[in-house]
């Protein structure tokens, strides 16, 4: 059973796997994020590649940004603001390795009465191979993505 917390916050949850190029898009765009000043009740979570985990802190979070490689058919670079059920809706045109473990995990929260706001700010990766830099196309995306996390927080 899941405790309610006493102040609702905000979460921004960096999915992706740094090995993988592209994919650790979330994780890079966190990892910045954690050189910036954030406003008050902003926790930033380096999501990895482990959806599941992310249960108690969606459950509990009032908003909910998430930053992940996204496939969904664009240029290399192109940068999507989606909610969960735009993917639910279409489910063949945007895939993300994590997408469907999110989407549960979302799902998950729900059920068990949290009920935060969330949107997804995806990128279309050019590169999911090995190697831990991101492609120049998505790389040159990320001061856009975290200005689109800024966005997200007003």
């Amino acid at each position: 059973m899941f405790c309610q917390m006493t102040e609702k916050k905000t979460v921004i949850i960096g999915i992706g796997n740094l090995i993988l190029r592209d994919e650790g898009l979330g994780v890079h765009v966190v990892r910045q994020l954690e050189d910036r000043e954030l406003p008050p009740g902003v926790e930033l979570i380096d999501g990895g590649t482990a959806t599941m985990e992310l249960l108690p802190i969606i459950h509990e979070a009032e908003r909910i940004v998430v930053i992940d490689a996204l496939r969904a058919g664009g240029e290399p670079g192109t940068i999507y603001r989606i909610r969960p059920e735009d993917l639910l809706c279409e489910p063949q045109s945007a895939l993300s390795l994590h997408q469907m473990g999110l989407l549960e995990v979302l799902g998950m929260a729900r059920q068990l009465g949290g009920h935060g706001e969330v949107a997804i700010i995806g990128v279309e990766p050019k590169e999911i191979s090995w190697g831990m830099e991101l492609s120049p196309e998505v790389g040159a995306t990320v001061p856009k993505v975290i200005d689109a996390v800024f966005e997200e927080l007003k």
